[in-house]
């Protein structure tokens, strides 16, 4: 069982910008691809990166594209999520998300999920 643990979340100002943080518990964590999902209120959970662990490929929804940079630290076991110039519609709540294998912008192939943590940002 793989526990992930995130923070960075906040209340920021259009334009401002956040870090995300994943701690992951296993010692196998370099094996895995850590995604960073969203969901706002009313709406579906939608993918915003994800990162594989073993070889360090980066893939991006559209809407974060330019914005938001997913990175790893191994040795740390943790995942993060750069964002810049926020939007009033970057406001959700955050999870990140371990799957073995290969990427998937798809959440139900995600095998663990973190707690969340909220981000909003105020117009």
């Amino acid at each position: 069982q793989v526990q992930l643990v995130e923070s960075g979340g906040g209340l920021v100002q259009a334009g401002g910008s956040l870090r995300l943080s994943c701690a992951a518990s296993d010692r196998t964590f370099s094996t895995y691809t850590m995604g960073w999902f969203r969901q706002a209120p009313g709406k579906e959970r939608e993918f915003v990166a994800a990162i594989s662990l073993s070889d360090g490929n980066t893939y991006y929804a559209d809407s974060g594209k330019g914005r938001f940079t997913i990175s790893r630290d191994n040795a740390k076991n943790t995942v993060y999520l750069q964002m810049n110039t926020l939007k009033p519609e970057d406001t959700a709540v955050y999870y990140c998300a371990a799957r073995f294998g290969k990427y998937s912008a798809n959440w139900y192939f995600y095998n663990f999920w973190g707690q969340g943590t909220q981000v909003t940002v105020s117009s």
